[in-house]
């Protein structure tokens, strides 16, 4: 399995809160409520079998004040970090701070 990340320049309509979200091809979740689907094995490799909702459970600032969103799994209960997106909904984010 390779560990070099794949880009994938996608648009997508959350299948969570329905926005249409438009990728620049390291988009991996809704702008707007933060959701996501765990599709990737690797960053970009749409390899996954398990396709469940990622909900976000909590975000921390970094010390460049980049805020980093932790999801988990609701199928296969699979955590992972991901950076946030300057496009990301501010409350979303200050709300699962």
């Amino acid at each position: 399995m390779s560990r070099n990340f794949t880009r994938k320049i996608e648009d997508f309509v959350c299948v969570k809160c329905g926005a249409e979200v438009h990728g620049n091809g390291y988009t991996d979740h809704c702008t707007e409520c933060l959701y996501s689907l765990h599709v990737d094995n690797m960053p970009g490799d749409r390899k996954c079998d398990c396709m469940g909702l990622m909900k976000p459970i909590g975000a921390l600032e970094d010390r460049h004040g980049t805020f980093i969103i932790h999801y988990k799994c609701t199928k296969c209960g699979i955590e992972k970090d991901v950076k946030a997106s300057p496009k990301d909904n501010r409350e979303s984010l200050l709300k699962i701070s």
